[in-house]
């Protein structure tokens, strides 16, 4: 085979012609193995940002960073802890102080048998300040049982046998009283023991026998008891003027399920919906008054902008990511975490009394214009996964800044979270509910006990008091101060 011609008639050597189309496809093949790595390098860079998320850099749970983790979930090497364990220098330390005299069951009187001056025998008198040291011990109690009996009665006159009437006045419709009815919903449903755990702490403690199934049908009846005071405690939320929303998973019979809880400082009520869809969730919240105080969850866009408050360590922990990158990335999320600082400085400096209100929104003004305009560039050059969410946080601008203007108002939802967790930890140990009515029985025991404390009030107490004038048809007492059930 001879030399091949072009158009102009000049022999072209076949084998520069085998060469060139060799040479191409090499190059089509590096290029496709570049694309392959920059792939592989963006994967890698995904994966290692991923393995590094904690509590402290993402929405992760301060939970899930394991064990041997300190603050912002880094793990803490106790070898260079020079620190020794117990309290540390300059702690005050805290000491049991004696309780009165009038709260004192029993008292033993101490004498002297001898004079140590002169050996002689000396009288019981008693001091008037004398050295008193008390003795704090746990005497279990025991079952109560009351027996109504109904009488069979012949008449002397006739010899007609007549039988005491069943009088649901004075006979209980349950055999279990208010008392005992309060303590097994404390049991499961504020302190979360199993039915289980609970049975047998009733049965080893106090000697009381009872089966599963009547232990769920106590749980029924303070339910019912308790649904007031739940009512009672929405209503108050739902006026306050400032209230702090999160939400979580919850779990019934294997289904997936959402857990919401909305917060003032004087309720707080926990609701378990089907899911955390916007149509679904509002009802929740009732009328949309005062200010809300959340997350940048787009569920929460029926919220006017103008009235919420997005929380600032959500936004840090996306920051703290930003800056553990290279490059751009990284040079961005350290310049947010430096306008974040100065926030909470200021913020410290405003609760410390060192700021006025009107200082600290004067002082705010150059960080907020400096934080927008950090957010701004680096969506406007569209920096590759940092730009999405500067954009959606400059689109929250509005609400990021309430807490600086309005009274009451925290610049986190950490309150919120804090209200959730022991919901949280319910669901981790139990695998949350069976059934709806376990879930009503759920929401209304952790509303109720979240909220008395808030009022100051005994839980026990109040929910034997909820028990009792259910049972009897009478008024259930108020949960809120100042308040009336409707």
């Amino acid at each position: 085979m001879g030399p091949t011609t072009t158009d102009d008639e000049r022999p072209v050597d076949p084998r520069v012609v085998e060469l060139e189309a060799t040479l191409a496809d090499r190059d089509a093949a590096l290029a496709v193995l570049k694309a392959q790595v920059v792939l592989l390098k963006a994967q890698l860079e995904l994966l290692t940002e991923q393995l590094g998320q904690n509590s402290s850099n993402s929405h992760r749970p301060p939970s899930s960073d394991g064990p041997g983790a300190g603050a912002g979930g880094k793990r803490r090497n106790k070898k260079d802890d020079k620190r020794k364990r117990g309290g540390q220098k300059g702690h005050r330390g805290a000491h049991r102080e004696l309780v009165p005299v009038e709260r004192v069951d029993e008292i033993v009187e101490l004498f002297p048998e001898v004079c140590l001056g002169c050996a002689a025998t000396l009288p019981q008198n008693h001091d008037i300040d004398p050295h008193r040291h008390q003795l704090l011990e746990l005497l279990l109690g025991k079952a109560h049982i009351t027996e109504f009996r109904r009488h069979e009665v012949q008449c002397p006159r006739c010899g007609h046998w007549t039988l005491a009437a069943y009088d649901k006045s004075k006979i209980p419709s349950s055999p279990f009283g208010p008392r005992l009815i309060a303590v097994v919903a404390m049991l499961t449903g504020v302190y979360h023991l199993s039915r289980r755990k609970a049975q047998q702490l009733l049965r080893e403690l106090f000697g009381i026998e009872v089966s599963l199934g009547a232990l769920s049908r106590m749980e029924a009846r303070a339910s019912q008891a308790l649904k007031s005071a739940f009512d009672e405690a929405q209503r108050e939320v739902e006026q306050a003027d400032v209230k702090h929303t999160d939400a979580t998973t919850w779990i019934r019979a294997g289904i997936w399920m959402s857990l919401w809880v909305l917060a003032s400082m004087m309720a707080t009520v926990y609701r378990i919906v089907e899911n955390g869809r916007r149509e679904t969730i509002q009802p929740l919240y009732g009328p949309l008054i005062g200010i809300l105080i959340s997350d940048r969850a787009t569920v929460f866009g029926f919220w006017s902008m103008a009235l919420r408050q997005i929380c600032w360590a959500h936004i840090i922990r996306k920051f703290v990511a930003f800056s553990e990158r290279d490059g751009p990335a990284g040079a961005i999320g350290r310049e947010l975490l430096d306008c974040a600082a100065l926030v909470f400085e200021y913020w410290h400096r405003f609760k410390d009394g060192a700021l006025t209100r009107e200082e600290l929104e004067i002082w705010m003004r150059p960080v907020r214009q400096h934080f927008e305009t950090v957010l701004a560039r680096a969506v406007k050059n569209d920096i590759e996964r940092v730009a999405g969410s500067c954009a959606d946080i400059l689109a929250h601008a509005e609400a990021l800044w309430t807490f600086v203007t309005h009274e009451g108002v925290e610049p986190t939802n950490n309150h919120a979270e804090r209200e959730l967790r022991a919901f949280v930890l319910w669901r981790k140990r139990s695998f949350g509910s069976q059934s709806e009515r376990g879930e009503r029985f759920a929401e209304r025991l952790m509303t109720v006990a979240q909220t008395a404390r808030k009022q100051g009030k005994d839980v026990l107490d109040f929910i034997v008091r909820s028990v009792t004038a259910h049972v009897c048809g009478a008024t259930p007492p108020a949960l809120i101060a100042c308040s009336q059930p409707a």
